[in-house]
């Protein structure tokens, strides 16, 4: 049900006037349906009433407007006198209607005796059709009356009138008809242009964040526009981009210095390394330098993912995975490509090569080897990298995304390095519109990291 609704602002908006306009006229509809049938019970409840009081006598015989259903018709036909109750066998008292009449008669001071109101086909009623002749017992004798019969205090006989229930107006529905169109015109027209005018550069603004949250750059900023509310929203998201994009780029300087101020020294101390004469203490010196500019370069890098420089190209991603799998395999590493599926879709593929390096090593390092495979899922394509490792407790697992988190507390590059791999792969992924999860494996020991890519 949900899918169908509208998902803009604007069209929730428009569907909820809708609806509630419609449950509105639905309401007017039955209190106007309502107040009709009540006037037209009055004006039948006067009428017998007063024929009963008053008892008129019109010349049936004069005919105003012949074959046409009319109360001008019956008002023609004379009160009848009868001697006994006009209700006949199968039918049914109306004790509402009689309970009106009552109260009607008692007010012009006649008090009944008994009286009797029922509903009765016009045609049932012998003594209305031996009155009608020809056309227009053909064409009264197709409706419905009302008949009340009257005893008076003191009377044996009765006095029995009738008035016919004419046809409901078929034009009271095509007025209500009209006049809930009119009002969808006009509300929902003037509602829709005022939300236009709001939501048109909320969306602009949607938009903007979007393009900016992927490439950080301020080309393109809005112009203020729309309600004064709206207006300073844009000017005040302005302010922040011009804010956030000034501190990157003094991160990135920072961070360009302090590569530079850093890797020069350890360069030249690799090569000074070279003349320590114990061959052992030489590899450990030089291991330690070597780790030190790898997690430099992984800080580096977790600082310039945000910000790329390279475009996004289509790529063929199983022939990536598989460039990468042959790389492990032909140092002699325990990595295996599995399953994968022919997916083409837009990469940074130096970015997306250095995730899979890092989820890859962590499998081999904690899980002794790693199995790669590629799948579609709907309109994700999803690299698995499994290993029979010890797994992660569950309640760590969100732990380990984090930056220098571990699964043990050491530093040394042998049992894991600097913590920066998961966070670094993430944020690459996310990069890509995407993300990275773990997960223990069900059947035995062993975890899953999905790397998750959209597909359009």
């Amino acid at each position: 049900m949900r899918r169908f609704l509208p998902k803009s602002l604007l069209g929730q908006m428009l569907l909820s006037v809708a609806l509630a306009l419609l449950v509105a006229q639905g309401i007017s509809a039955f209190l106007q349906y309502r107040a009709a049938e009540q006037r037209r019970e009055m004006i039948a409840a006067n009428s017998l009433a007063f024929q009963l009081v008053t008892e008129p006598r019109f010349d049936f015989r004069r005919v105003d407007r012949p074959g046409r259903t009319n109360r001008a018709g019956w008002q023609r036909l004379r009160v009848q006198k009868a001697s006994q109750s006009p209700l006949l066998s199968g039918e049914s008292r109306e004790p509402e209607r009689e309970e009106q009449l009552r109260s009607i008669l008692l007010t012009q001071g006649v008090e009944p005796a008994e009286l009797v109101v029922l509903t009765r086909q016009v045609s049932a009623d012998d003594y209305v059709m031996r009155q009608l002749e020809g056309q227009e017992r053909a064409t009264w004798g197709k409706g419905r009356m009302v008949v009340a019969g009257m005893r008076r205090n003191g009377e044996s006989g009765w006095t029995v009138a009738r008035w016919a229930m004419g046809e409901r107006d078929p034009r009271q529905l095509g007025w209500l008809i009209g006049q809930t169109l009119l009002l969808y015109v006009l509300l929902v027209g003037g509602l829709a242009w005022l939300l236009r005018r709001i939501t048109r550069p909320i969306a602009a603004l949607t938009r903007r964040v979007e393009r900016f949250a992927g490439n950080r750059e301020l080309d393109g900023q809005l112009e203020p526009s729309g309600p004064d509310d709206t207006r300073r929203l844009i000017a005040a998201h302005n302010a922040m981009e011009a804010r956030i994009a000034a501190l990157l780029d003094e991160k990135d300087v920072m961070l360009g210095a302090i590569g530079h101020d850093l890797k020069t020294p350890l360069a030249a101390l690799r090569v000074r390394i070279e003349s320590v004469d114990d061959p052992a203490e030489r590899a450990k010196m030089a291991a330690t330098i070597d780790e030190i500019t790898r997690s430099l370069d992984d800080i580096l890098s977790l600082a310039r993912v945000g910000r790329p420089s390279d475009p996004l190209e289509r790529t063929d991603l199983s022939a990536l995975l598989a460039g990468v799998v042959e790389e492990y395999e032909d140092m002699g590493q325990p990595v295996e490509l599995a399953a994968t599926q022919r997916l083409a879709l837009p990469l940074r593929a130096t970015w997306l090569r250095r995730a899979l390096r890092n989820l890859i090593e962590n499998a081999v390092r904690y899980g002794g080897k790693a199995r790669v495979s590629l799948v579609s899922e709907g309109r994700n394509a999803v690299i698995r990298i499994e290993d029979d490792g010890p797994g992660i407790a569950e309640g760590e697992i969100a732990a380990m995304m984090e930056p220098f988190a571990r699964g043990e507390a050491s530093r040394n590059r042998e049992t894991g390095g600097a913590g920066l791999g998961l966070t670094l792969a993430r944020a690459i992924a996310e990069q890509h519109g995407g993300g990275v999860t773990l997960k223990n494996r069900t059947s035995g020991q062993g975890l899953i990291a999905e790397l998750r890519l959209p597909l359009d």
